[in-house]
């Protein structure tokens, strides 16, 4: 049971310093992985930036737990103190990644990209027949 804290703590650090220190490419393994985060590079870095703080006390938290839970004289005291870590593990989780989520919300909608030979016009089915002046 002290290990489950354990397990999840210690990739819960990893990814909350590096989506922190904005060193967490673009996936779809760790990190904030919402629609909002995955739509484009810029919104996923500031979303696990904003949750890289919330993620990184959570790992602290899944660690520190286990820790304290091994050092538990009892098995009652062990088995709670796992427990109280890895609920707290889950909500600071959670918690962070609604933070993330909104942050990359708040990121504006990248512009769509034009094919090539496309510079000032707006390419209809057929490719690029129809020219409309855009500003």
């Amino acid at each position: 049971m002290p290990l489950a804290p354990l397990v999840a703590g210690l990739p819960l650090l990893a990814v909350g310093f590096l989506g922190l220190t904005e060193r967490l490419p673009r996936n779809r393994f760790g990190g904030v992985r919402t629609p909002a985060t995955l739509r484009s590079d810029e919104a996923f870095r500031v979303g696990n930036k904003v949750a890289g703080l919330p993620t990184l006390v959570a790992g602290a938290v899944g660690v520190l737990g286990a820790v304290a839970a091994w050092a538990m004289p009892g098995t009652g005291g062990l088995l709670v103190v796992a427990l109280i870590a890895f609920v707290g593990l889950v909500a600071i989780t959670l918690a962070g990644g609604v933070l993330g989520n909104r942050a990359a919300d708040a990121v504006p909608e990248p512009a769509p990209e034009l094919p090539a030979g496309c510079a000032g016009c707006q390419c209809g089915a057929g490719g690029c027949g129809t020219f409309t002046k855009t500003a």
